[in-house]
């Protein structure tokens, strides 16, 4: 091993890492933003800088070691360079969801023991004080934008530049304090405390190492071939495991640069300027790209709409293979050919996915059709399975290796197990320490020899490679003793550009069946141009046209399911439209747009109810929240429609 490669190994924490890329690679960008339309880079030597300089303010205004310092706020380079600035002084960076209401956000704060936060702007600033008498721990937020703060005259409510500009007053005077801070962190200290997202109960503060993180990563970078000259887009929450894998962690192994986009509703537009070669994304962003081409593809010409058809049918056809290496015939080769100079190219260039050398999706299931679409336009999509305890990396796929259907193989130095009852089990270099406060819950994760227990049921193929089918609690059974997977069949209804959600029902139930959330721009172009008017979503919904759009796509996940012996039997045979989108302000998904099939449950029993008692039809009023925090209510009579269902011989008439 040359000297550059053992001194980066050496680097066992993050600051350390920074201090070694701004030496062996400084002038190179680490780091990008964009703001009021213009792109602003910063080299590694320069994030070096800044990071001492935020480091050496906190330390000013009172930061001490294992304190915890919570950073709210979309994703910014200053809100990273905080997490780094904390851990040289060795505290806990605790990132929270920006678009938590402050009731969320008093919890992780008290539980965190937070002391100081960072946070980007205004709203954030005011939704911690908010909450800052019931957090008596809290001494200080620091607030990076200053529009709208002119007026906040608290002593305990101070600017980002004002702690900037006296912490490069003291490096002035102490050259060198910085690299030594920074030495005395090791390897086995907590690196970060990141939030679970809560979908059973209240979340839990997950402890990772450097060690954890950063050997997962080291490994992750060389399973991918990764290097300084990729490039990666931060748009994921920060309070996410996922963002700080890819992100922070990778970028800083391997010295790559991300990108901040301006704002969340410029992602797409940010992601076709940069072009990143390195990209992911959960399966619902890959969903709403598929239902956005498909959108656009109906309103194309009747020309563009059949080369689409055309070559699209060769791209699934033939476009894996080529993407793997496998052997194509020389005829589909040259069609492939033609259709990605017509299609696959000007397709992905729109996307900002021409540079794509990699791109991964996690999070949960993806549906099988999604993953193959994408990969038949030639971008390498490839699942991992991971989660917060494991510092995300369980199972990868390898180049050539892919499965739509499976999650891969164990992720470098990750052992791995399928308990008697089939739940996943695993070990390895990302083991998280254990949950904050929380020694009860744990013992119950991770046994006594590091093996956690996932919660997920699945199996390994022929392969070797990991299937998936559901999270083991929700796996059940039909009256009849059939499986019934909720999570598998949801992710074939998701689908369809026209549902944005689903929630499915059966564990001792005679049947299946299930409640959806229509996508209200693919849904309403779709009524467009039909001219059917509609004054909003619950309006929509509840239109029989939007019924019969909706039935065909059940219909077809019925068909798919008829030819599966193992859940042939778990057929839709009622459906549902819900009034009003699931939300997480309301309670009904997680911050990371997981259902909460507990609050689902026990709000909308009496929808439930309905599906099982033969009605058509049920009267509901439900309670919602607005962005400005106030709530209303909805009444709507929700009409539940039957699906059709198969036997496998029927389906297969069907195609």
């Amino acid at each position: 091993m040359d000297a550059a490669k053992s001194a980066v190994v050496d680097a066992n924490t993050f600051p350390k890492l920074l201090i070694e890329n701004a030496r062996r690679i400084g002038a190179r960008p680490s780091i990008r933003e964009k703001d009021l339309g213009i792109w602003q880079a910063w080299t590694w030597s320069e994030v070096k800088d800044e990071v001492a300089a935020m480091a050496a303010g906190l330390k000013l205004f009172g930061f001490e070691r294992g304190d915890s310092l919570a950073i709210v706020g979309d994703n910014r380079p200053e809100l990273y360079w905080a997490m780094t600035a904390a851990q040289a002084l060795g505290g806990k960076p605790v990132p929270m969801y920006q678009d938590a209401v402050a009731e969320e956000m008093q919890y992780v704060l008290e539980h965190a023991e937070v002391k100081y936060a960072v946070v980007e702007d205004q709203e954030q600033t005011d939704k911690l004080l908010e909450v800052m008498d019931r957090c008596p721990l809290l001494k200080e937020i620091i607030y990076k934008a200053t529009r709208g703060m002119r007026h906040y005259d608290q002593a305990n409510v101070r600017s980002l530049d004002s702690l900037m500009d006296a912490g490069r007053q003291f490096l002035a005077k102490n050259p060198g304090w910085f690299e030594a801070e920074a030495a005395k962190g090791t390897g086995s200290d907590i690196a970060i405390m990141l939030y679970t997202s809560g979908t059973t109960g209240r979340a839990k503060g997950v402890m990772l190492s450097f060690d954890n993180l950063i050997t997962t990563a080291r490994n992750a970078v060389a399973w991918d071939d990764l290097n300084e000259n990729d490039e990666g887009l931060a748009y994921l929450p920060m309070a996410w495991v996922g963002d700080n894998i890819f992100s922070y962690a990778q970028g800083y192994v391997a010295g790559f640069c991300v990108s901040c986009p301006e704002s969340s509703d410029t992602v797409m537009a940010d992601l076709k300027e940069i072009g990143p070669t390195y990209f992911f994304a959960p399966p619902r962003i890959f969903e709403t790209i598929l239902t956005q081409v498909s959108i656009r593809m109906e309103d194309a010409s009747k020309l563009n709409q059949a080369l689409y058809k055309f070559f699209m049918d060769v791209a699934l056809k033939v476009g894996p293979a080529i993407l793997d290496g496998r052997p194509v015939s020389f005829f589909d080769r040259l069609l492939y050919g033609i259709g990605n100079v017509l299609v696959y190219g000007p397709l992905k260039n729109e996307l900002g996915f021409s540079r794509f050398r990699l791109a991964y999706t996690a999070g949960e299931a993806i549906g099988p059709d999604i993953f193959d679409f994408f990969r038949s336009l030639g971008v390498n999509i490839k699942q991992l399975y991971g989660s917060t305890e494991a510092s995300v990396f369980i199972c990868m796929q390898k180049n050539g290796g892919v499965k739509p259907d499976t999650v891969g193989v164990p992720a470098t130095g990750v052992e791995l197990r399928i308990s008697d009852q089939g739940e996943v089990q695993f070990r390895g270099p990302g083991t998280f320490v254990a949950y904050f406060k929380n020694d009860e819950a744990t013992k119950s994760t991770k046994n006594d020899e590091g093996w956690v227990m996932t919660g997920d049921a699945g199996f390994f193929d022929a392969d070797g490679h990991l299937k998936i089918i559901d999270r083991a609690k929700d796996v059940g059974k039909l009256n009849s003793g059939t499986l019934f997977a909720p999570k598998y069949i949801e992710n074939k209804l998701k689908f369809f550009p026209f549902i944005t959600e689903a929630v499915a029902f059966g564990h001792g139930k005679d049947y299946a069946a299930a409640f959806i959330n229509i996508d209200l721009e693919a849904v309403g172009n779709w009524a467009e141009r039909r001219g059917l008017a509609y004054s909003g979503y619950t309006d929509l919904a509840m239109r029989d046209e939007v019924y019969d759009l909706i039935l065909d796509c059940v219909n077809k996940v019925n068909k798919d399911l008829a030819d599966d012996a193992a859940l042939s039997g778990s057929q839709i045979k009622r459906f549902l439209i819900l009034h009003k989108l699931l939300d997480a302000d309301d309670g009904e998904l997680t911050r990371t747009r997981k259902v909460r099939r507990n609050t689902i449950a026990e709000r909308y029993g009496e929808l439930i109810d309905a599906l099982y008692s033969g009605v058509d039809m049920c009267p509901v009023e439900a309670v919602v929240t607005f962005e400005d925090g106030r709530t209303g209510t909805i009444k709507a009579d929700v009409k539940i429609r039957e699906a059709m269902t198969f036997n496998p011989s029927q389906s297969q008439a069907a195609e």
